[in-house]
């Protein structure tokens, strides 16, 4: 834990690099179309909980291993935001299971520490194109159905996205919070 502590205040914070390809809206709803670049990511999936509930389950466990729970004790600095993806049923609602993403930082991509936790599992993923929204506050499991409802009303007829997964990312240090829904091609390597 205190390792966690240490590298949240005192390590180096990346971004996650990603490229703005276009801006869009419709009535009151503006969105970006992003490319969010690939490579190696620590991931733990929570499943039969609430989106709320696994989202405390999981953050910890991606936050303290890279905070130096891992086989080489090192603290890796941050990389932001911290994603998650969640999966949305047929009446709107949303599964209980979710994926927490964390990129791990560019100085460990090509031979990242091996995590301590079973749960935490080491992904290679391809970039993967987006439709995002932004919007303000902490959000909670109802916030990202609403906004991705508005989102989706905001693409219809101009663009074709897949329906069975939602992108979502939090920031721990301000208030805003995005949902973003995947281009059909997302996901050619690396599943769900």
């Amino acid at each position: 834990m205190l390792g966690m502590i240490k590298n949240s205040l005192f390590g180096s914070v990346e971004t996650w690099p990603w490229q703005v390809l276009s801006k869009g809206g419709k009535e009151e709803v503006s969105y970006e179309e992003r490319t969010c670049e690939g490579g190696q990511f620590a991931t733990v999936e929570v499943t039969d909980k609430p989106v709320d509930e696994g989202l405390r389950e999981a953050m910890p466990k991606v936050m303290k291993y890279v905070g130096g729970t891992n086989d080489k004790g090192i603290g890796m600095g941050m990389t932001v935001p911290i994603s998650f993806a969640v999966f949305p049923s047929d009446d709107g609602s949303l599964q209980k299971k979710l994926k927490v993403w964390f990129r791990i930082p560019n100085q460990f991509q090509s031979n990242p520490p091996v995590p301590t936790d079973d749960s935490v599992k080491i992904e290679e993923r391809e970039s993967i194109t987006v439709y995002s929204l932004q919007f303000g506050g902490y959000a909670k499991e109802a916030d990202y159905i609403a906004h991705a409802t508005q989102l989706r009303t905001a693409l219809e007829g101009t663009a074709t996205c897949r329906s069975d997964i939602y992108f979502c990312t939090g920031a721990l240090h301000c208030q805003f919070s995005e949902i973003s829904i995947f281009h059909p091609c997302s996901f050619s390597r690396g599943g769900k």
